[in-house]
């Protein structure tokens, strides 16, 4: 059996399904595709499945299903492997990126600014609340 290396492309089928990704057996092409002792054993992580958000990976993948994917990690230490599908798609899915918006607007000058114009009053208003229910005075002898 040859040794894969990472970039390679193989045949996989899915052998079990986690909500993190697929378990996939795969051999290097040589062998009958049977359980065999050459077939060498990886995990496709549910972001490599397709490009794009996946809610539930068995609404995409099933048990058994064979798929072409190609490795694109080899754990040296203890020989697990990573592969993925969406490195193989003809056309990925564009991503749309939230832009931030800012609680400031700098053509209108507004934003924090208000909430500093009032804030004095919100805390004259909170003292006279807390004096009123004395409040503050039990907090202190807490």
């Amino acid at each position: 059996m040859k040794a894969q290396k990472i970039g390679d492309i193989v045949k996989v089928e899915v052998i079990g399904l986690q909500d993190y990704g697929a378990f996939v057996r795969f051999n290097d092409g040589n062998s009958s595709g049977k359980n065999n002792e050459q077939d060498q054993k990886g995990l496709i992580h549910i972001s490599e499945i397709q490009s794009g958000y996946i809610k539930n990976i068995r609404d995409i993948i099933k048990i058994g299903q064979k798929l072409t994917a190609q490795i694109i990690d080899i754990d040296e230490f203890n020989g697990k492997v990573s592969l993925s599908l969406r490195s193989l798609e003809k056309s990925p899915q564009v991503h749309h990126f939230y832009h931030k918006k800012h609680f400031t607007d700098s053509r209108n000058k507004i934003g924090f600014i208000s909430l500093q114009n009032e804030l004095g009053k919100w805390v004259e208003e909170n003292e006279r609340f807390l004096a009123k229910n004395q409040i503050g005075t039990e907090l202190k002898h807490k």
